[in-house]
């Protein structure tokens, strides 16, 4: 176990969003509220998977809802607690520990917003290795384990506990609905996972990961190298494309942000043309017309300049970006996780194919 300093941080907030694949809410409003935490000497604890006990409990804790909604209002932890405490009062179970449901996005940030407040430790795993939109795209629901309980807490004192659902994804149209009803944002927290669970299900040294790679996007701002490059070596990912945001489609429906990208290609992609396809994180990149980047593998889209994530809320006319694709998470990989995750699972009638199967078949 260890101590999360402030820089640690600063590094989060980059790398989380880079794995948010567009979506889990922009991390700089979570940012913010730690900051003030640890001003008012609060501190977090990050632990290892292998620190639990198996019959230790964890509390998977995340902010659900759209994008855009999660831009416009300030974060709050007070909802995030009030869930785990919700689900403590519901089941009799005191947690050892909290983990993140995504590490992608803000949602790196809830279980530190909560550990800040509640004195628990944060465990270094999460259950998407990135961002997905709906609750049953984890590795859980891979290892078919329990989808419920679930508690939901919002910023008015409404609060919800779904005691029982047939599947993961009746849970996750259960929940959405809900969190529609709140104005598409809601904090939740999942079914109760035990050490033994996480160990085996949860997708290890994710925190870490994202610290990491926001350590290597910093260095290379400091040193003035391309900090595009930095990620795409710190995460063994491929550059697909150099381009300008061309025009962008997107509405908020059903608790979530879809629409698609337009880019125009720049430098060595001058006269091509890609589209993105995207339900609150990137789903399908389409190169004139051909699908060369698909989910569950990570579609990424930075600002060619200072390498920050651009996400589906945040795309606008005339950016100049570098789209990056990075490896999924292997669990995703076998059939039962591309069922979840794959690109079918997003309305692509697509067979799945890595980005990195078509750069191996062309010899890059």
């Amino acid at each position: 176990m260890r101590d999360i300093t402030a820089d640690d941080l600063e590094a989060l907030a980059t790398g989380a969003w880079i794995l948010g694949t567009g979506g889990g809410g922009n991390p700089y409003m979570g940012l913010l509220n730690m900051r003030e935490l640890y001003r008012d000497g609060r501190r977090c604890r990050l632990m290892a998977p292998d620190e639990l006990d198996d019959g230790d409990a964890v509390a998977v804790v995340s902010a659900m809802g759209a994008p855009l909604v999660g831009r416009e209002r300030l974060k709050d932890p007070r909802p995030i607690v009030r869930s785990v405490e919700i689900m403590q009062a519901a089941t009799g179970v005191r947690f050892r520990a909290l983990m993140s449901l995504e590490v992608g996005g803000g949602n790196a940030f809830q279980p530190f917003l909560a550990a800040a407040l509640m004195d628990l430790p944060v465990v270094d795993a999460d259950c998407m290795g990135r961002a997905f939109p709906e609750g049953q795209m984890t590795s859980f629901a891979v290892g078919g384990l329990s989808n419920a309980p679930m508690a939901m807490a919002d910023i008015r004192d409404n609060e919800v506990v779904f005691l029982r659902a047939e599947s993961w994804t009746r849970m996750e149209r259960m929940a959405r609905r809900v969190c529609v009803e709140w104005g598409s944002t809601a904090a939740t927290c999942l079914a109760p996972r035990t050490g033994r669970e996480v160990k085996d299900w949860g997708i290890p040294g994710t925190t870490t990961r994202a610290i990491a790679l926001g350590r290597a996007v910093a260095a290379a701002r400091a040193a003035h190298t391309d900090p595009v490059a930095a990620i795409v070596e710190a995460e063994g990912g491929r550059r697909l494309f150099v381009a300008k945001v061309r025009d962008v489609a997107r509405r908020t429906t059903e608790g979530f942000l879809r629409g698609t990208a337009t880019l125009e290609g720049l430098d060595a992609d001058r006269g091509r043309t890609m589209t993105i396809d995207f339900q609150n994180e990137f789903a399908v990149a389409w190169a004139d017309g051909e699908a060369v980047a698909m989910t569950p593998d990570l579609i990424c889209v930075i600002d060619s300049v200072d390498g920050e994530a651009v996400g589906t809320e945040m795309l606008r006319y005339g950016q100049r970006v570098s789209v990056v694709v990075l490896p999924a998470p292997p669990v995703f990989l076998s059939p039962d996780g591309l069922a979840l995750v794959g690109p079918r699972a997003f309305g692509h009638d697509l067979d799945f194919r890595s980005a990195f199967e078509a750069s191996a078949d062309a010899g890059d």
